[in-house]
């Protein structure tokens, strides 16, 4: 399974972005996805989540009701839809998946894609 992410750029504070995860090699319907980023001498946090279905979501804390996580099992691709970004929101962002046979989402994930780059100008 690879993934692909793609969408980061460089965006003043208040402003939006959309990323873009595209799986390939596996049964994209079979895989819960997840967001996470990485900023420079933090730990990795988790962003976003989805099911295999997309059924259901979750956030991070710092996220919630900025962030929606959506996919399109049809175009194999998982969407993190960015608004009302801030500084520190600034960070590397990279999607991963696991193979799931439940409904809800996963914590743990066997695939990472190689990151993109966010940068919230203040």
């Amino acid at each position: 399974v690879q993934l692909q992410a793609s969408g980061g750029g460089l965006v003043q504070a208040g402003g939006s972005l959309r990323l873009s995860c595209a799986v390939s090699g596996g049964t994209f319907s079979s895989y819960a996805v997840g967001w996470f980023r990485q900023a420079p001498g933090l730990e990795r946090e988790l962003v976003a989540r989805t099911s295999r279905s997309g059924g259901s979501t979750d956030y991070g804390d710092s996220v919630k009701g900025r962030f929606t996580i959506s996919r399109d099992n049809a175009k194999k691709t998982v969407y993190l839809h960015m608004n009302s970004l801030k500084p520190e929101d600034t960070a590397v962002y990279y999607c991963a998946a696991r193979y799931s046979s439940s409904v809800y989402t996963v914590s743990e994930y066997d695939y990472w894609g190689q990151g993109t780059q966010v940068t919230v100008s203040s």
